[in-house]
């Protein structure tokens, strides 16, 4: 699917942090996370009717109280730095962090609603009712055209469980997060990373509690509204769509007015479809795992008997990773609270059913080259270890390299 946006297509801005954004947009390092409308006023994100994707729309009207540099420290599409604060663990492919546990929620309706065990469901519900926060960004379906998703400041649990379950397109949670330290966020790693950032900014409240989960790529809109149409539905008439919960890992269910539901699997919705039609920078992003997060989230995939991913039905189970000490000290609490059970693992053990995200990490500095192969830059990242990666994995990383130079040259994904 060729990227076409309507900052790439027309003329070059003329204050410098339209140029900023423009050339991140432009070279194919956006990732949609919306960072940049939270750094200005002038920013609106918008999908794109030709490609599906959410991208800054800069208006040049507007006062320019904006930062340039405060862009070019935010945005993941410029340049993203591993945490530095102190974390006793780490792991090549996952990174730093405190403790990990295979865990769930304790509560069987939000173990069942959420995609891995309700994890993060049961932690936001939580988060709200010990009052740890006022408010908890996050994304639902459009109650007014439910193929599409947005973001939502819950301040219920109600709100929350109607957030249950993930949601496999373009939503930028960062726009309707408070940005205060009584606000918090869940979100795709590189709105985390971005949200981290803005935190760290002169004159930003006290980092919030920030949670994210395990990501291999934002899908296009458009492979959505093309998986409802197989499926026999038109997306205008749909008044129900779920990307995957109510079962771990549950199904692709569309609803329509007529009372027609129809479903597929999630290896089929996913692996066939959705995995399909990601952008660019997912392709080369150094951190699905969430890295900057203080909790991050993923399935803990059971595996058949040579060692793959099974994605047969069952209860839930998430990968719970804390990355900080803040993030530490809440799950301790939501323990302690009965919220969800946990139990101590090695994230060795998740590497072979995560292998998206560990070929990913150690292929990186090939992609990376053929990017700039191309005449199309990545985003500059640091302390990941991604030279080591290449020098384990050197024929691999030239086949990427290759491959990525060919695919970029052609306009293809």
């Amino acid at each position: 699917m060729k990227y076409l946006s309507s900052l790439r297509a027309g003329p070059r801005p003329a204050d410098e942090f339209a140029k900023r954004v423009h050339r991140v947009v432009q070279r194919g390092n956006c990732s949609g996370c919306g960072g940049c409308a939270l750094l200005s006023s002038r920013v609106t994100m918008r999908i794109g009717d030709e490609d599906g994707f959410l991208r800054p729309d800069v208006s040049p009207a507007g006062p320019r109280l904006d930062s340039e540099r405060d862009f070019s420290k935010v945005c993941p599409g410029v340049s993203l730095s591993a945490p530095r604060d102190a974390r006793p663990l780490n792991h090549p492919e996952f990174g730093g962090y405190h403790a990990a546990w295979r865990a769930w929620a304790r509560d069987d309706t939000v173990r069942h609603s959420g995609s891995s065990g309700g994890v993060l469901t049961a932690i936001s519900g939580w988060l709200l009712t010990s009052s740890n926060v006022s408010s908890v960004a996050a994304s639902t379906a459009d109650p007014v055209a439910p193929t599409r998703t947005r973001s939502v400041d819950a301040t219920t649990v109600e709100e929350i469980l109607l957030a249950a379950g993930s949601r496999y397109a373009p939503v930028e949670n960062v726009t309707t997060w408070a940005a205060r330290s009584d606000a918090a966020l869940v979100g795709k790693p590189c709105e985390i990373s971005a949200a981290r950032k803005l935190s760290q900014l002169p004159g930003a409240d006290d980092a919030p509690p920030l949670l994210s989960f395990f990501c291999a790529g934002t899908p296009s809109q458009l492979a959505t509204d093309q998986l409802v149409i197989k499926l026999g539905a038109a997306p205008a008439e749909v008044t129900s769509l779920r990307y995957r919960g109510n079962g771990w890992p549950g199904d692709f269910t569309v609803s329509s007015e007529d009372g027609d539901t129809q479903a597929m699997s999630y290896k089929e919705s996913w692996g066939g479809n959705l995995g399909r039609s990601l952008q660019w920078r997912c392709k080369t992003c150094v951190d699905g795992t969430g890295g900057d997060a203080d909790i991050s989230v993923g399935d803990y995939w059971k595996v058949d008997q040579n060692g793959y991913p099974d994605f047969s039905e069952g209860a839930g189970e998430s990968v719970m990773i804390a990355r900080t000490a803040k993030g530490l000290r809440l799950v301790l609490e939501a323990e302690a609270a009965g919220v969800i059970e946990m139990h101590p693992i090695h994230l060795d053990a998740v590497a072979g059913i995560q292998p998206l995200q560990v070929q990913r990490r150690r292929l990186l500095s090939g992609r990376l080259a053929g990017r700039l192969m191309s005449g199309k830059p990545g985003p500059r990242y640091r302390g990941y270890g991604l030279a080591g990666h290449a020098f384990r994995h050197p024929i691999q990383n030239l086949r990427a390299s290759v491959g990525t130079w060919l695919r970029s040259r052609s306009g293809g994904t």
